[in-house]
């Protein structure tokens, strides 16, 4: 008992301070960042509602900030995630599935995995650099959203197969004997019992516009674009605005924030209810 009071000395009531005084310090810091971000919404909200109407989500840009809207911005926008998704989605977890079910524990598999997840952590300008390069130099595709799909694909493409990865190595092994005792084979059971109980996983939603400040450079855009056209998105759209001398032209930047908001959280509510589909229909 001697022993242990002289090596055990509670201070029960200094403890309780210093975490009373680091408690203090963490909220503190949450709070700088929710009211900061609270600050930030309510100045954007009464700023860009005003000019936030029909005519401007159907209006292109114009010289005139009364008359300005960003309907090409949005169309650009909308057209180059869905280029983006259509080269991402299959390359990332068609990658994923390869290396999760299929390759081989060898050097040269340890080679590719520590490779994709160092261009996880690239800084995004690097890839609207290498796809002005690859993409818009050296195939001459030119600064056209199939150009910019394809560079957003290569910045995403890292963590979509690190996440499909992740979400298809969670799968119980036992899922997998289980199928292979009935007689499927291999990619029955990838088909029929994996990808499901990964897909809840594998929906997950990445957005960085940063390389498109390379890659498009085009904001004056009076019309809707195709794949080979040029273009522009509403990030870049913003960026330009607020850069303008004319205060109105920051008011239309604040509108604008509220359309790309709203866009951001209607995909995101989407890529919930997918995974929480999935999910449940995996469970039962």
């Amino acid at each position: 008992m001697a022993l242990y009071n002289s090596r055990f000395n509670p201070r029960l009531a200094r403890r309780k301070t210093v975490g009373g005084i680091f408690y203090g310090v963490f909220l503190a810091a949450v709070m700088v960042g929710i009211i900061g971000l609270a600050v930030l919404l309510a100045q954007t909200l009464i700023e860009g509602l005003p000019w936030l109407d029909f005519g401007f989500l159907t209006s292109y840009m114009s010289r005139h900030p009364e008359l300005a809207g960003v309907k090409a911005a949005v169309m650009g926008t909308l057209i180059t995630i869905a280029f983006t998704a259509i080269f991402t989605v299959p390359i990332g977890v068609g990658a994923a599935i390869y290396l999760e079910e299929y390759a081989p524990k060898n050097r040269l598999t340890q080679i590719i995995e520590v490779n994709i997840s160092n261009l996880a952590g690239v800084p995004s300008v690097v890839y609207g650099l290498l796809g002005l390069g690859v993409f818009v130099q050296l195939m001459s595709l030119g600064k056209v959203v199939l150009a910019g799909a394809l560079t957003l694909t290569l910045l995403v493409l890292p963590i979509v197969i690190l996440a499909s990865r992740e979400a298809i190595r969670a799968v119980p092994n036992e899922y997998r004997l289980g199928a292979f005792a009935l007689g499927a084979d291999q990619w029955q059971v990838i088909k029929g019992t994996v990808l499901p109980s990964a897909l809840p996983g594998i929906l997950t939603g990445v957005g960085e516009a940063a390389p498109l400040l390379v890659i498009s450079g085009l904001v004056y855009v009076t019309f809707v674009p195709g794949p080979l056209d040029r273009f522009t998105v509403l990030p870049l759209q913003i960026f330009t605005w607020v850069g303008r001398p004319q205060e109105e032209f920051r008011s239309l930047a604040a509108a604008g924030i509220i359309v790309l908001l709203i866009i951001l959280l209607s995909m995101n509510a989407v890529a919930v209810l997918l995974r929480n589909k999935y999910q449940t229909r995996s469970e039962d």
